[in-house]
């Protein structure tokens, strides 16, 4: 199997970015339409208005091809905030996503950050138990009601 590389997120990776967050979280969770524009917003926020020292965003390639994304953004001056984690199914379980989480919090600790928020649901298993097991801790679950089905939301954290 070829190398993944991670370069830094550029611009014309949106549209992809999008389609692919909508795809995929539609056929493994049920998400409506109401996702991809949230989507949308997160990338259009970060585009406009990024700090290039304090926020970066990365696009796994394999063969050429767009196989996953990850981004840190600034929440606070001492928080980093986890956005837009994606791994295609077919690259799941060989460590990519394992070393995309290390490459963001390294850089997030480059930046500055003391600590790390993110949010998901508990239906990303597999997220999950990387997250517990890299040291972050969930602080909060709640039931909701989220781009059109029931979800249990969660909030996690990690001291940098």
């Amino acid at each position: 199997m070829p190398e993944t590389t991670l370069r830094p997120f550029d611009p014309a990776d949106a549209p992809w970015l999008i389609e692919r967050h909508s795809t995929l979280y539609a056929q493994a969770d049920g998400f409506d339409a109401t996702f991809a524009p949230l989507v949308a917003t997160i990338l259009d926020e970060f585009i406009a208005s990024r700090d290039p020292g304090a926020e970066a965003g990365w696009i796994a390639e394999n063969a050429g091809l767009r196989v996953g994304s990850i981004f840190c953004v600034r929440l606070d001056n001492q928080t980093a905030k986890l956005r837009l984690f994606l791994l295609e199914p077919q690259m799941r379980g060989q460590g990519l996503g394992k070393l995309m989480l290390a490459h963001c919090m390294a850089f997030a600790r480059r930046a500055g950050y003391s600590q790390m928020k993110l949010w998901t649901h508990e239906s990303h298993k597999a997220a999950c138990a990387l997250y517990a097991a890299t040291g972050w801790r969930m602080t909060a679950s709640r039931p909701v009601h989220s781009f059109g089905c029931a979800l249990v939301e969660q909030s996690w954290q990690i001291d940098l």
